[in-house]
This record gives C-alpha cells, structure tokens and sequence, in this order.
C-alpha cells in the first residue's frame, strides 16, 4: 500500500513540474489572469461550467471568486452554472444534457465576460456547446484540459491543457492552477 501512495504522489508531482516547465503554457496562466482581472475591472462576470470531478472543480473556483480567497474583500461576479438542479433536469429532459450550459451562457453570458470550461478530456459534447455560445454571445474562452485538449483545443481563447492523460492528475492540476488565478487575480484587484 505505501509503495502505492508513493507512486501516486510522485506522479502528481510530476505534472506539476512539467507545468512548471512549460513556458507556453505558464503564458496561457499569465493570459488568463489578465483576462479574467479585466473582466471584473469592466463589471463583468465569469462563468464555470464542468461535468462530474470538474463540475465541483468549477463550482468550488468560482466560490473563490464570488466568496474569498487569501483575505476579506468585496464579491467577484462569478457563477457554476450546475447549480440550479432544477434547471438542469429540466433542461436535460425537454432538451438535451448537451444544451445545459450553452442555454445559461445564452441568458447569463455578456459580451466581455469570460467563460472557464473544464473537461479533462476536451471532448464533453456539452461543454462544446457552452463554448459555440460563448463565441456566439462575445464571451472569451479559458479551456482547461488535458494533454491532448481534444475538441476543445482548437475552440478556446486560452487553453490550460494539463501535460497528462490520467483524469485524477488533471484534476488535481486544474485545481492548482486555478487556486494561482484566483490568487493573482486577489492581489491584483484588491492588492494589500
């Protein structure tokens, strides 16, 4: 069992490195930031959407935002858009599960505001679609993947695509790197 732990937490570390690593995408990190800084300068706001372990990835980035990070200081606009259960039955049923997040973005979306995706695979048939409309409303794109970045990477303004294929790494990576948004995002609008 230690020998278990050990190679799962060698691994973990691994991808980390190689993001450390990756000068593209530490660029792509940097290109967030920026996006996302200027969206809540403008009044705007930043939508998260995500299915499963990204679901609850997405809801628990954009509590950092609308919540708290390091200290106390005023809400950023930001939303999961999973919450609403019953909108998302509905919407699933008289619909399709592939229209949930592209319907909120529709209604919710503002020309200037940001859409996060997250899909370690790339490939969620409803996370594409909240991308198509977000494109369609003006809304800017941060994709968060995997290696490959699948459908999405050719899709996406700015592409966060994690050096592995193991879902479990990516996740634990898209956290990582969204803890590091939120913080430089923190200290440059409410800087102590």
């Amino acid at each position: 069992m230690r020998s278990r732990i050990n190679t799962v937490l060698r691994s973990s570390i691994a991808v980390k490195e190689q993001i450390l690593n990756d000068e593209r995408l530490l660029n792509e990190v940097e290109a967030a930031v920026s996006a996302i800084v200027s969206t809540f300068r403008k009044g705007g706001s930043v939508l998260f959407c995500g299915n499963g372990g990204s679901a609850a990835d997405a809801q628990h980035l954009a509590a950092e935002f609308s919540g708290r990070f390091y200290y106390d200081r005023a809400p950023l606009n930001s939303e999961a858009l999973h919450v609403n259960t019953s909108y998302l039955t509905a919407v699933g049923n008289d619909y399709s599960f592939d229209e949930v997040y592209a319907r909120l973005v529709r209604a919710k979306g503002r020309e200037g505001d940001v859409l996060v995706a997250l899909s370690t695979s790339g490939n969620s048939g409803n996370i594409l679609k909240a991308i198509s409309a977000a494109h369609e409303t003006g809304v800017l794109v941060i994709g968060m993947t995997g290696e490959s970045g699948g459908k999405m990477k050719g899709s996406c303004d700015i592409l966060l695509n994690v050096p592995s294929s193991d879902t479990p790494r990516i996740q634990e990576a898209h956290i990582t790197l969204g803890h590091i948004i939120c913080e430089l995002t923190e200290s440059s609008l409410f800087p102590r």
